[in-house]
């Protein structure tokens, strides 16, 4: 079982897509559970996202996130990519995708404070 923070989804459709993936992984018997935190990113490039948080497989978050930006015609993040170095940080970091139909369009790098509840702020991101 695993997690993540910074999935997202486009601002306007948050409870709609968390409410049918958890509809999708129960339908198919897959062990994911999403849900809203009341919190939105603002990206210069990609717009406002409402960020979730999921527990269970990466590799099912991934696909379902996927599929409901095809469903639903959304753009969407795909987070959860650690960076590869293991040096020790003042704040904790995560790269995501941002994808439009199953396209990549844009990457997002997040940081957050390793202390506290410190929320992810996008320290960096580009266009595809």
């Amino acid at each position: 079982m695993g997690d993540s923070e910074t999935f997202g989804i486009e601002k306007g459709h948050g409870e709609e897509v968390v409410k049918w993936l958890n509809e999708q992984a129960k339908a198919n018997g897959t062990k994911l559970e999403a849900r809203l935190y009341g919190y939105i990113v603002s990206t210069k490039n990609f717009g406002d996202f409402e960020m979730f948080s999921w527990i269970g497989d990466v590799q099912i978050a991934r696909k379902m996130i996927n599929k409901a930006s095809k469903r639903f015609k959304i753009k969407v993040i795909e987070g959860g990519y650690k960076p590869k170095e293991r040096i020790f940080r003042m704040k904790k970091f995560d790269y995501a995708k941002i994808r439009k139909d199953e396209k990549t369009i844009g990457q997002i790098e997040f940081e957050a404070s390793r202390f506290g509840k410190g929320e992810w702020e996008v320290k960096n991101e580009e266009r595809h």
